[in-house]
């Protein structure tokens, strides 16, 4: 059973800095890309990024280029979202997925509030 546990979020000061972490288990993590997606208040949820298997970032928001880095840790079944000079906009609650098996998998989310 693929399972998915985002943890890190909290409140932060515009300006600030957040790491978001999921962890994975349940499938073969090192060969399949993962996604990073939010839920901003009141709008639909959408991508923030997809990590390759190898670690490459692609499809990256326009509105995080060059503030957020995603990662991963394939020998501890990890993926990380660094989180740099936040915004109030960036408010949201943050998921990984992954889709396995001709399924798609998520995490139920870690909530993050910027603001002052």
């Amino acid at each position: 059973q693929v399972q998915l546990t985002e943890s890190g979020g909290g409140l932060v000061h515009p300006g600030g800095s957040l790491r978001l972490s999921c962890a994975a288990s349940g499938f073969p993590f090192s060969t399949y890309a993962m996604n990073w997606y939010r839920q901003r208040p009141g709008k639909e949820r959408e991508k923030v990024a997809r990590i390759t298997a190898e670690g490459a970032m692609r499809d990256v928001l326009d509105s995080v280029k060059g503030r957020f880095t995603g990662s991963r840790d394939n020998m501890k079944n990890m993926l990380f979202l660094q989180m740099d000079k936040v915004k109030p906009e960036d408010t949201a609650v943050y998921y990984c997925n992954v889709a396995y098996k001709l399924k798609t998998w998520w995490g139920p989310g870690t909530q993050v509030t910027v603001s002052s």
